[in-house]
């Protein structure tokens, strides 16, 4: 079984569990769309147009399920008194109450499906759908904040490390072993003043990582631990985390920096150049199990 058939074999089975193919679901009449319409109705007044964007239907449809609502009078349409054009949507009293109590049917339903995996179960499980929109969510860039490493980051980043190089580069365990060894360095023994370490943060999301550590050799800084997570890549994040870094270690008083790198990290590379570093060295290697050729690449701060 491949992973489009994992993933659809998930569909069908969480689908079943919640009961979303049952005649009449949380014991209403309405269809699916009605429902999803009412309950995200409660941020206030909206347009069918913006609903039929943000839930990705047919405006036509969106429109059609609306009329049904209205006919139940559940929802109210009327004229905008700034552009006659549009039609305002929102919630009546009745519609209000209405969606209180199937919000109660569906966390209830909810809770009955959970209630044999106990607490820690239902944690994990919501851990797992919090992961799940994660993957299916781009982050907002704008959004994402560098914040200096807190407690369990070591872990994450050394398991994240593991698991993206293995799956994308074929990597064996020495490379996680790498990693671990770096971190515990850097944790155990290093000066704020001129090293740091960055975890890009979206809402609590670990998108990514990025440090600057002494290289040993007076007024040069390295680069390590660069890594974004797969969707946060393609939205300009890599660029803002890399400029960040070199603008900290232009201000701790570096006046170069150099970073090591593989010729197969072809993204991160293209980055480097249009950012202004310099390759300065290329060899073949055999690195964690593979025939690489590793680089290192330079810039003048």
């Amino acid at each position: 079984m491949d992973d489009i058939d994992r993933i659809r074999r998930f569909n069908r089975t969480y689908t079943t569990r919640l009961g979303l193919l049952d005649r009449g679901f949380l014991g209403s009449d309405l269809p699916i769309g009605a429902l999803r319409i009412l309950f995200d109705l409660d941020v206030g007044e909206t347009t069918a147009r913006t609903m039929a964007r943000a839930l990705g239907l047919d405006e036509g449809y969106v429109s059609r399920l609306l009329a049904r609502l209205e006919r139940a009078g559940w929802v109210e349409r009327r004229r905008d008194p700034s552009d006659r054009r549009i039609r305002r949507v929102a919630l009546t009293p009745a519609g209000a109450a209405a969606r209180t109590d199937l919000v109660a049917r569906a966390r209830g339903a909810v809770a009955e499906m959970t209630a044999p995996l106990g607490a820690p179960g239902t944690a994990a499980l919501a851990d797992a759908m919090d992961r799940v929109t994660a993957l299916l969510t781009p982050p907002d860039p704008a959004a994402v904040t560098l914040r200096p490493l807190a407690s369990g980051d070591a872990g994450w980043l050394i398991e994240r490390h593991a698991v993206l190089y293995s799956r994308d580069e074929g990597f064996d365990t020495s490379f996680e072993v790498l990693v671990a060894r770096i971190l515990a360095d850097f944790l155990e023994d290093h000066d704020p003043a001129c090293e740091a370490g960055w975890i890009a943060d979206a809402g609590g999301r670990r998108m990514g990582s990025i440090f600057c550590v002494e290289s040993g050799v007076p007024g040069t800084a390295k680069l390590r631990l660069f890594q974004l997570e797969p969707e946060a890549r393609g939205l300009g994040l890599g660029r803002r985390m890399l400029t960040h870094c070199m603008g900290f270690a232009r201000d701790a008083g570096y006046t170069r920096m150099t970073l090591w790198t593989h010729e197969s990290h072809r993204a991160a590379c293209a980055l480097y150049a249009a950012t202004g570093f310099a390759l300065t060295d290329s060899r073949p290697v055999r690195s964690f199990g593979r025939d690489l050729v590793e680089q290192e690449w330079q810039i003048a701060l």
